[in-house]
């Protein structure tokens, strides 16, 4: 994960040249750690909204071809929150990026905070496909974190229901940031021809045991310090990752 500080229009921004340049050694430092590939989202754009902005569209396109184009060996990919894989569609195919997560694909739900989440998958296929951004991957979480099922159903039913509408991965995650998918729910997700990834909670002690079950993995809070990528933190848990 690459969390990039506030962005043009929130509280607190430092503007778009310190946010670019903040992603930009961020990336650096993961690809020293040895990752695949870096996501990047306004996470700290508070509070979210469930659309982007414009401002944020056009924030979130400038810094994510930056990192499109500093990358000497990691794939890119953006997302932006809370819940606009549209935007998060149209930044990656302005940019040059590989991937867009999107929280909310398949399922149903809802929070406290937002209410019930708008969802059409076949909609965002449909516009994957009218942009020409068929070559993006569409990573979509099942059952996400924070959030409640409308329609509780098992999680595999949830898994199965992603591929068939287009999803290239699936997503598992815990309850909340920094809370690990249980091995059992990370094998109710597979089965469906999708590789499946862990959303949330990787770290060095439980690592070995969940990506045995698993295709791979997005990492933020175990690697984060002071809301930036840690190198000893991600250096300690490349270790395990890599046994």
């Amino acid at each position: 994960m690459i969390h990039l500080p506030p962005l043009p229009g929130y509280p607190d921004t430092k503007g778009i040249d310190h946010a670019v340049s903040h992603a930009v050694a961020n990336l650096r430092m993961l690809e020293e750690g040895g990752v695949d590939g870096v996501l990047v989202e306004n996470e700290y754009d508070r509070p979210h909204s469930i659309e982007a902005a414009r401002k944020t569209i056009a924030a979130m396109t400038r810094i994510t071809r930056a990192l499109v184009q500093e990358s000497e060996s990691v794939i890119v990919g953006c997302e932006i929150l809370l819940n606009d894989p549209k935007a998060s569609l149209a930044v990656a195919a302005a940019a040059g990026a590989a991937f867009v997560r999107t929280d909310y694909f398949v399922d149903r739900m809802t929070r406290p905070e937002f209410g019930e989440f708008h969802i059409d998958p076949d909609a965002l296929i449909a516009y994957r496909r009218e942009i020409g951004a068929e070559h993006i991957m569409i990573l979509a979480d099942i059952q996400v974190k924070y959030a409640t099922m409308v329609e509780p159903r098992p999680l595999k039913d949830s898994a199965q229901l992603a591929c068939a509408k287009g999803a290239d991965a699936v997503i598992v995650t815990g309850d909340l940031s920094g809370d690990a998918p249980t091995v059992e729910h990370l094998r109710q997700s597979g089965g469906c021809g999708l590789p499946v990834l862990i959303g949330s909670g990787l770290n060095h002690k439980n690592a070995a045991t969940l990506l045995a079950e698993c295709d791979g993995a997005i990492v933020g809070t175990s690697i984060m310090r002071s809301k930036s990528v840690g190198f000893d933190a991600l250096e300690l848990l490349m270790s395990h990752v890599a046994r």
